[in-house]
């Protein structure tokens, strides 16, 4: 039987994350199982923030005028990449976090659930349409996209809360920043991987702009 740590290392071979991204860096993640060590993240310094931050403003202003079925496609394969991945995503969170794996299992399915309610979301922007005071005219109203969105988890839902505000943010038009707990970066990697997928997947305009944040 393989104890906690070998488990999350053959789980993120399976999904293809890197070991150089969980080998030699500054930031440990322990089991709360047993204490041992999983893996060594290398963090991102203060000076690489501010560059990922422009990255993500650049992709927003070409991601903005997508039309939003296409940016709910995006959405809509990171749903089914997360279904192919279950079992393997919600057994890592449930040995990060700490959770029972019923309760793992949950948290990546509410991550396929914002997932679907955000395809249906992106061809559903509607805006007002209103009387105006001038004869023969009627105003419209248009929702504009945030911009870049940054987007702060917890240990204790490492990813779902992150699925929450991503799925949404980015069938409206917006790029977002991740800042995961540092209590759980291996899931952060792992969930990664698997939005990386989907934008490969895609148009290579789409492409190039999901890879530029």
């Amino acid at each position: 039987m393989q104890v906690p740590h070998q488990q999350v290392q053959h789980i993120l071979n399976e999904l293809g994350v890197p070991s150089r991204s969980y080998v030699g860096g500054s930031l440990p993640s322990r089991s709360p199982i047993d204490g041992a060590a999983m893996g060594q993240v290398h963090e991102t310094s203060l000076s690489e923030v501010a560059a990922v931050i422009d990255r993500a403003h650049t992709a927003q202003q070409a991601w903005r005028v997508l039309p939003a079925p296409q940016r709910g496609e995006l959405v809509r394969l990171l749903g089914e990449e997360l279904r192919q991945h279950k079992q393997a995503l919600g057994t890592l969170v449930s040995l990060e976090a700490g959770k029972v794996l019923s309760e793992g299992l949950g948290e990546v399915q509410e991550m396929i659930d914002i997932c679907d309610f955000a395809v249906g979301l992106s061809r559903q922007l509607y805006g007002l349409t209103i009387a105006s005071e001038r004869p023969g005219h009627r105003m419209m109203e248009t929702w504009h996209p945030l911009g870049v969105v940054g987007v702060i988890t917890a240990f204790n839902f490492p990813v779902a809360v992150w699925a929450w505000n991503a799925a949404l943010a980015l069938v409206c038009g917006d790029t977002v920043v991740w800042k995961p707990s540092e209590k759980t970066p291996l899931c952060a990697l792992a969930y990664r991987q698997c939005s990386s997928t989907p934008a490969s997947a895609l148009a290579p305009r789409t492409r190039r702009i999901c890879r530029s944040c």
